[in-house]
């Protein structure tokens, strides 16, 4: 009897030992799964581009969460009456602070709704994930849509439909120079250099409500903003006293009633 327990007995152990090793290496197998998944994220495509959210978390991101979220698989900026904004509020990529790239990504937007792609900016000490810098301007009544937009800075440097050069203003060493140079929110040292069409007919070619394909082009002081397919602003910035070429890359939500923007396939090139 005793020895025919001792064999049921190891029988029990064998046993047990099988279902722990299966079950251990099923556990190694999900965890390789999301790390591949979560390395993937970081694998350049065919074309170089590298994708820069995960459409699951805010990893890498950085941003009050009482306007960011992620939504079915979208990066999505809310304002709702209760949470009505003092000052545009940006979320912040933190993977670096690319100087020449090429940024492709998807947005959809509220007809109310007011946001922008900002790059090359640098980050405001004294207001909450405030940015300062180029921004690809993006409105859900297309007034701005692919119009380049400096926040907190020049200020409008060419409107949708432009091609410019951007100039220094002439009394760069008088003190509040920059701002007496800026006049209905445009920075009055720009000149036109040429036309990408009329703003009517360019605004025919971004859907409302719906989807969009946004690509920026950043080279050198050479800045150009297509809206599906469509070269919306172009820029030269000359101004060799208030110009950048690097810094962070981010979105933002505006001052101004609820809405609601999303964006998604969020993809870097870095260029040489």
């Amino acid at each position: 009897m005793a020895s025919h327990s001792t064999f049921k007995l190891n029988q029990f152990a064998v046993l047990i030992f099988i279902i722990s090793f299966i079950s251990c290496q099923s556990t190694n197998k999900k965890k390789n799964t999301t790390a591949e998944k979560s390395e993937s994220t970081t694998e350049a495509d065919s074309s170089g581009f590298v994708s820069i959210f995960n459409g699951e978390t805010l990893n890498n991101w950085d941003g009050d969460t009482t306007y960011w979220h992620v939504e079915n698989g979208n990066l999505v900026g809310e304002i709702v009456p209760a949470t009505v904004l003092k000052h545009n509020s940006f979320i912040i990529w933190r993977g670096g602070q690319p100087s020449n790239f090429e940024l492709k990504l998807q947005y959809r937007i509220t007809e109310h709704g007011n946001s922008g792609i900002n790059y090359r900016s640098e980050q405001l000490d004294t207001i909450p994930f405030a940015l300062r810098g180029y921004q690809a301007d993006l409105d859900g009544r297309n007034r701005y849509t692919g119009q380049n937009y400096e926040e907190r800075k020049r200020t409008t440097l060419a409107y949708h439909g432009q091609k410019t050069v951007v100039h220094s203003q002439p009394n760069s060493n008088d003190p509040g120079s920059l701002k007496a140079n800026i006049k209905n929110n445009a920075w009055q040292n720009f000149e036109v250099v040429g036309s990408l069409g009329d703003p009517d007919s360019l605004n025919n070619f971004i859907h409302k409500n719906d989807w969009n394909d946004v690509l920026l082009i950043v080279k050198g002081n050479h800045m150009q903003h297509f809206i599906n397919g469509h070269l919306m602003s172009d820029v030269t910035d000359n101004d060799t006293i208030n110009r950048s070429f690097s810094g962070l890359i981010g979105m933002q939500v505006h001052v101004g009633p609820p809405m609601k923007v999303e964006y998604r396939n969020i993809r870097l090139k870095e260029l040489k």
